[in-house]
């Protein structure tokens, strides 16, 4: 089984975020970067699958140089090879332009499975999976904490809301999106490392795609959250004000 997954480098948890001169975005010049959690999961997930049935897992980033990181961190961990492709202006593309470029790649590689995580931690759209089994034709299914190989295809479970899960069989080639948690993240082993430095990247651009970065939404303004402090008095007796501040606790401020 070939399995094919997204990979996204974003900005470490722990780094100090500042606005560029344009306001629409975050100064990357000094900023440090990692891949992006869920799609850790994702990575994790299609290496189990491997072990259990056979196969290659092949790793897919977009992204500026800066990403040959992820890349050869999702190497070390055991991927078999990878396809990185180049674009120091990825800020240009909006999720569907992204989404193109990851599908066309995709496509040339016909993978049996492709895995991404459930969002990304940058801009948390949780949208580029879908996207990308519509643009391929592709069935898809999204919070997947379980996935077992089937002699018709594969079976997933997926996690819905207040403690549901619904089980679905689906049919390969197939998309699916990777909850978050769904396994332990294994660390790269030092021969793991070793050996990343001799497999495969293969270089793509977006005109070897033959995708233009026409974006369809434009991302204008970034901006920190306004913070402003407002004082309110609560009028009537003790038990009065007690019972009006549970209330606001309760539903507005919902902390009870």
């Amino acid at each position: 089984m070939k399995i094919l997954v997204a990979i996204k480098q974003v900005p470490s948890r722990d780094s100090q975020l500042r606005l560029d001169t344009s306001g629409r975005w975050i100064d990357e010049a000094d900023l440090a970067s990692e891949i992006n959690e869920p799609d850790a999961y994702a990575l994790e997930e299609a290496l189990q699958i491997k072990e259990k049935h056979g196969g290659e897992v092949v790793a897919l980033c977009a992204g500026p140089a800066r990403a040959s990181q992820t890349i050869r961190e999702a190497l070390a961990k055991g991927a078999d090879r990878a396809i990185h492709i180049e674009n120091d202006d990825l800020g240009r593309y909006d999720l569907l332009g992204v989404a193109r470029l990851l599908a066309k790649a995709a496509a040339g590689e016909t993978p049996d499975l492709i895995l991404t995580g459930l969002q990304s931690d940058d801009l948390g759209y949780g949208q580029t999976g879908v996207v990308m089994a519509e643009l391929l034709g592709l069935p898809a299914a999204t919070i997947i904490m379980q996935v077992e190989k089937t002699d018709a295809g594969i079976r997933v479970k997926r996690e819905l809301e207040d403690g549901w899960f619904q089980h679905m069989d689906i049919p390969l080639p197939a998309v699916l999106t990777i909850q978050s948690g769904i396994n332990k993240l294994r660390y790269a082993t030092l021969m793991g490392i070793k050996k990343a430095k001799t497999k495969e990247v293969k270089r793509l651009t977006s005109v070897d795609l033959g995708i233009d970065a026409v974006p369809n939404v434009s991302l204008d303004r970034v901006y920190l959250p306004q913070r402003a402090k407002q004082t309110t008095f609560i009028p009537g007796s003790a038990r009065e004000q007690a019972a009006k501040l549970a209330e606001i606790l309760k539903f507005e401020v919902r902390v009870l």
